[in-house]
């Protein structure tokens, strides 16, 4: 399979795509934003279909989800190309690489069945579309999550969240997470950094929440890029009106990329944005790639740690039938039997 799907037909042979909210207008001969989708001929091609450039095991705290069957094994996917253009992508070399190759394209022949396959030998719970953005590749993405559900396993998306309202159709009946990479609050901060815009990935965050997604929410705090106090407070207080529920991790920066001049972000700072974000009502606010109790769980009601983490490990889930223990308050999010 190599047609692409959710895509209208123009005159002079362009056509438009309705994958994400680009919704790109394809000369014939020509590629998407995308790099990956290509008109050939009036018809719109994927060229990724089964081309999987990374594939692997991981905790499925790495994505992060920390409310989603903590201590399962995730079997992660990705094939090259991304809708987004990031400065500071930790990816780049795959999310970027046909933009940056001539438009090469690059992967093993890897069949869905074969993911699940590989998934159950593995022990995993999960099938992960991660490392590069899963919406250029939905026509593969989807088979793989069919197969998924067949098999009984859960399908988590890590996402820019920039895809449209025809994707999350397509999607929702298979999707039981997603992390969704929040990288501001304004379309000037998503101009300088991704070149696109805040609004489609707020509904996208809303949407899926509403429909019954476990959602979680990552934000890479940038110095001097989006750790203002009033910029991390609308960014968490835009989680806050979706729901008090939303995890919401704040990871640290470090150079990558084209994104290079500017230093780690400050412990302190992620300290403060973890404050605001519980200031302004979120029950759930964790700090990335900072050891501590930043990456800990803890009851909304009695304050009684639930979770454990050291690093990506679970050193102890008290979580029963999806509760605190100690008081019973219901702890959201998706959960294995006791």
């Amino acid at each position: 399979m190599d047609e692409a799907i959710l895509y209208d037909r123009l005159s002079d042979g362009r056509v438009r795509c309705r994958v994400c909210s680009h919704r790109c207008t394809i000369e014939s001969g020509a590629r998407g934003i995308c790099a990956v989708r290509e008109n050939v001929g009036g018809i719109l091609k994927s060229l990724v279909y089964g081309k999987v450039i990374a594939r692997d095991v991981d905790p499925i705290e790495k994505k992060p989800f920390y409310h989603f069957f903590p201590g399962t094994r995730a079997y992660s996917i990705a094939t090259v190309g991304c809708n987004f253009t990031c400065k500071n992508c930790q990816n780049a070399y795959i999310s970027q690489y046909p933009r940056d190759h001539g438009g090469r394209i690059v992967g093993d022949p890897v069949s869905p069945d074969e993911i699940i396959a590989d998934a159950d030998a593995n022990g995993c719970h999960t099938i992960a579309y991660t490392y590069t953005e899963p919406t250029v590749a939905v026509e593969y993405v989807l088979a793989c999550m069919r197969a998924a559900k067949d098999e009984g396993l859960a399908n988590v998306w890590v996402s820019n969240g920039y895809f449209t309202a025809e994707t999350a159709d397509l999607i929702l009946p298979y999707l039981d997470g997603v992390n969704v990479d929040l990288k501001g609050i304004t379309n000037e901060a998503y101009h300088e950094i991704s070149g696109g815009n805040v609004r489609p990935v707020l509904d996208t965050i809303e949407r899926l929440s509403c429909d019954g997604v476990w959602v979680e929410v990552t934000t890479l705090v940038i110095p001097g890029f989006n750790d203002s106090v009033e910029e991390l407070r609308w960014t968490a207080e835009a989680i806050r009106g979706v729901s008090q529920e939303i995890p919401w991790h704040l990871s640290r920066f470090f150079p990558a990329y084209k994104l290079v001049d500017r230093p780690p972000t400050p412990i302190e700072t992620l300290e403060a944005a973890r404050a605001i974000g519980q200031e302004a009502g979120l029950r759930h606010v964790y700090l990335g790639n900072v050891p501590g109790e930043g990456e800990e769980t803890v009851c909304s009601g009695c304050g009684a740690r639930l979770v454990r983490r050291a690093g990506y490990l679970v050193r102890e889930n008290r979580v029963q039938d999806g509760a605190c223990p100690d008081c019973g308050t219901p702890l959201a999010g998706r959960f294995l039997p006791a």
